[in-house]
């Protein structure tokens, strides 16, 4: 699996958005199947920032109606990632 396979892209909502005021905490949305080993080497690689914790929770998908006709979206996962003390964090996650 490629490295942009694993990590989809940053998650920006308000709950996120206090958790980056300390500088130490970001959120992705990363592929189902990666597992914390894999996440690590990813950001450490495509952030160039050391990692200290990952914590992962998988987002179950909602069930969403159009008439009479159910579906569901599909289930997606997180990663909580922490920064060790003293690595920044990248430019373009700053001001989002």
């Amino acid at each position: 699996m490629k490295l942009t396979d694993i990590i989809r892209r940053p998650l920006v909502t308000e709950k996120t958005s206090i958790l980056r005021e300390d500088g130490k905490t970001i959120v992705f949305e990363v592929a189902r199947d990666a597992n914390k080993v894999q996440i690590r080497t990813a950001i450490e690689k495509l952030l160039g920032a050391k990692v200290e914790n990952i914590r992962t929770s998988i987002a179950h998908g909602k069930i969403k109606r159009q008439g009479r006709y159910a579906g569901q979206r599909p289930d997606w996962k997180k990663a909580y990632v922490t920064l060790r003390e003293g690595q920044k964090m990248p430019e373009f996650l700053e001001g989002a």
